[in-house]
């Protein structure tokens, strides 16, 4: 049985529907990128999974679960977690002050997970005391999956973590990602750079116009040649 499975779904915006018939799962631990153009769907996807846009159809099953209905505070509690592609840090608060907001459902904070996302971030305890909004572009990405990975997660959702991030930094911060993945934490990922996103993951699925077009095993994508030409660039 998959993690997550994404049956027939149809969903979107108000009476803006986006996706139609979008059918995608992951398995556990499993590395799941979603690549196409822009508009194609790939981030209402994720938006879908973890509750923020409105269902028309289909079912999104969670660990055997149904939580179509379940709005994001529920979902977290079931163990997958959500960055968004921006404004994911509370600029006004300190480094630590956000990762402590990853936990705001538990009773107490776990300072033993603490710990392990400082131990993941290095740069993070160097900076626990510095206002979020004042971090650059990278250290701001890592806070955020650092937040997300409070509640050691299932499923850990990656919308464009490399967005906006000079080049020296998409490496290290894919990077991150794989560790995140090789230490248990299943990833679904939609990512600018289609082609290292492949190259890194289990298995693709290329989304145009809210629909599924192509899926297969990462490298497989990167070989095939139809998809090369129509959205990797050749």
């Amino acid at each position: 049985m998959s993690l997550l499975a994404v049956q027939d779904l149809d969903a979107g915006y108000g009476d803006l529907q986006v996706l139609d018939g979008v059918d995608m799962d992951v398995g556990d631990e499993e590395y799941v990128a979603i690549v196409g153009p822009n508009g194609a769907g790939k981030s209402t996807v994720m938006k879908s999974v973890f509750g923020l846009t409105d269902q028309m159809g289909g079912e999104i099953i969670f660990d055997g679960e149904d939580i179509s209905d379940l709005d994001p505070n529920e979902i977290i509690t079931r163990g997958l977690n959500y960055v968004p592609q921006s404004q994911n840090v509370f600029a006004g608060l300190t480094v630590r002050e956000n990762l402590e907001m990853g936990a705001y459902i538990l009773d107490e904070l776990p300072t033993e997970r603490l710990d392990e996302i400082y131990d993941r971030f290095p740069i993070l305890r160097e900076r626990k005391g510095q206002k979020a909004g004042t971090l650059s572009g990278g250290q701001r990405q890592m806070l955020a999956m650092g937040r997300a990975l409070m509640l050691d997660p299932d499923l850990l959702l990656l919308d464009e973590p490399s967005a906006g991030l000079a080049p020296d930094l998409v490496d290290e911060t894919l990077d991150r990602i794989d560790t995140i993945n090789d230490d248990g934490t299943a990833v679904l990922i939609v990512e600018q750079n289609a082609k290292e996103a492949l190259r890194r993951c289990d298995r693709g699925y290329v989304l145009v116009q809210g629909q599924n077009r192509h899926e297969d095993t990462g490298q497989a994508l990167l070989t095939d040649q139809q998809v090369r030409e129509d959205f990797l660039g050749g």
